[in-house]
Parts: C-alpha cells; sequence; structure tokens
C-alpha cells in the first residue's frame, strides 16, 4: 500500500502534498493531505478531521494552519472524512444525497449494519490505517495529537478518548459533543450501528468522559465554540461536555468565542491556538 502524490505545494518554508491511496479498510479510494515542516525532522503530528461533507481540501484551504504548523514544526494531516465514489455499495438508496448520512457522514465510527458495513469503517481507518501510512511516509516522531470540527470534533474526542494510547493531546471547533443527544448522531447512530441505543454510548464524547475515558490521560481537553453558532443550540450542546468534565474531575477548557459561528471562519481565527496547544 502506497500513497500517490496528486499535488505539491510549497507554504510556509513547507511542504503541502495531496495524496491519495487504495484503503484496504474502506474499501474505496481515499484521498488526505499532508504538510510537512522545513528541515529534516522527525516531527510530531497533528491529524485533523474535518466536519459533514467536507473533504480533505475544506481544512487545507480554508484553516489557515501552517503557518503555525512550520513555527512549531509539526506535520499536519487532514484525511477526507468518508468513503466515496460514484458506484460506492453503502448508501440508505442509491439516489440519497443527505447531507447528513453516507458519503460525506462518516462520524468516524466503524459501521455495523447493512448497508453501510463494508465500506464505512472510518474509527479504524484513522486509528490504525492513517496512522501506519504517515509514520511509514514521513519523518514523525511517532507521537501525534489530534483535532477536528464539528462531526470531525466529535470524531477527535471519540478516537482520542477511546485510543488514548495513540494521542498526546486533543483537542476540538465546535464538536458534536454528545451524539446520543442530538439529531445528527441519533440519525447517523442508528443507520450505522443500529438500534440499540446502549451501543451508541461508546461513541459519545460526553458519556466517555463522564464515565472517566479521559482521566489520567489528558491534562486538559481544549474546545473553541462561537456563541453565534447557528447549531449551538440543537445538535452540538458544549454544555453536555462541562457538565461530564465536572462530574469526571476532569481538566476541560471551553473557551465560548463572541460572534463567532461555525465556518472556517472561526477556526482561522482561532487555529494557532490549537497547534500550540499541540505542540
Amino acid at each position: 500500500m502506497t500513497l500517490q502524490t496528486t499535488k505539491t505545494h510549497v507554504v510556509h518554508g513547507g511542504r503541502l502534498k495531496y495524496l491519495k491511496h487504495d484503503s484496504a479498510v474502506t474499501g474505496t479510494p481515499m484521498t488526505l493531505s499532508v504538510f510537512t515542516p522545513l528541515g529534516e525532522g522527525p516531527f510530531p503530528v497533528l491529524i485533523w478531521l474535518s466536519g459533514l461533507t467536507c473533504t480533505e481540501d475544506n481544512f487545507t484551504t480554508k484553516a489557515g494552519a501552517y503557518r503555525a504548523a512550520a513555527e512549531h514544526g509539526v506535520i499536519v494531516v487532514a484525511p477526507d472524512t468518508s468513503p466515496r465514489g460514484p458506484d460506492l455499495k453503502g448508501r440508505a438508496v442509491p439516489d440519497d444525497e443527505a447531507y447528513d448520512l453516507g458519503q460525506g457522514a462518516g462520524f468516524y465510527v466503524d459501521a455495523t449494519e447493512a448497508p453501510w458495513a463494508r465500506h464505512f469503517r472510518m474509527e479504524t481507518y484513522v486509528t490504525q490505517e492513517l496512522i501506519a501510512l504517515i509514520d511509514a511516509e514521513f519523518p514523525t516522531t511517532k507521537t501525534r495529537s489530534i483535532s477536528g470540527h464539528s462531526m470531525g470534533g466529535h470524531g477527535a474526542l471519540t478516537l482520542a478518548l477511546r485510543h488514548p494510547q495513540l494521542f498526546k493531546s486533543v483537542s476540538a471547533f465546535a464538536p458534536i459533543c454528545s451524539p446520543t443527544r442530538c439529531a445528527w448522531g441519533e440519525k447517523a447512530f442508528a443507520a450505522y450501528l443500529g438500534e440499540d441505543r446502549t451501543r451508541w454510548a461508546a461513541h459519545d464524547a460526553a458519556l466517555l468522559i463522564e464515565g472517566g475515558a479521559a482521566k489520567g490521560r489528558f491534562d486538559d481537553i481544549l474546545v473553541d465554540q462561537g456563541d453565534a453558532d447557528s447549531f449551538l443550540t440543537d445538535q452540538l450542546k458544549p454544555e453536555l461536555l462541562v457538565a461530564a468534565a465536572k462530574a469526571a474531575g476532569q481538566t476541560l477548557t471551553l473557551r465560548m468565542q463572541p460572534g463567532y459561528d461555525h465556518s472556517y471562519f472561526f477556526m482561522a481565527s482561532f487555529i494557532a491556538d490549537h497547534v500550540a496547544f499541540h505542540a
């Protein structure tokens, strides 16, 4: 299994590559971008997980993360959010255009239900295949952190909590904090994991933190949330994350940013803080 470079750019003295490979985990082609700072390395890695509908390109072109990554000497990896393709098996119906289910909405879980289970295995893809590929192909220290936005914030939190041995730190922008208690999560989890809600809890960041999954593993968890985010009340619910951390005695820093919405303008404004946090 090899990574094929499709585009290369020089940015802030480092090298940004767009890559693709055939995934043994998802059974589909997968795409990603990787920024490597100037120098021989080795460098630590920050994995970024994007939100609903996003590809690797949203973060790569909009977040403005590479100045900070160059300054701190951090490799930044941004994979596509989901298996994709015009002939992909694993959609509810062939012409399903729902933005919050199927292609573009992998939710960083391994689906167990038909027709999704064959290809929708994003937890294993990120925590096993992607990490192994990056460590094999780039000058890494084999230490890494993880962050993300919205659905990707959910992914960053839950993957870090479920696989703490893989990550030194975790942060998120406007994460879906408790997918078992919002419409986005309920729709996706019912489709991908089945109707038994007890199975959903293992992929709910608030419930994982409340159960002590972060205790002794992460000194702090950084979360930025805009108070003008249109999804704040119904879908994101950061108050559940705060309550869970308080119940578990876990340090969690929630920064409510006045006037900011759910867009990449929000992330571009604070991404340097997150890179510094992980560095």
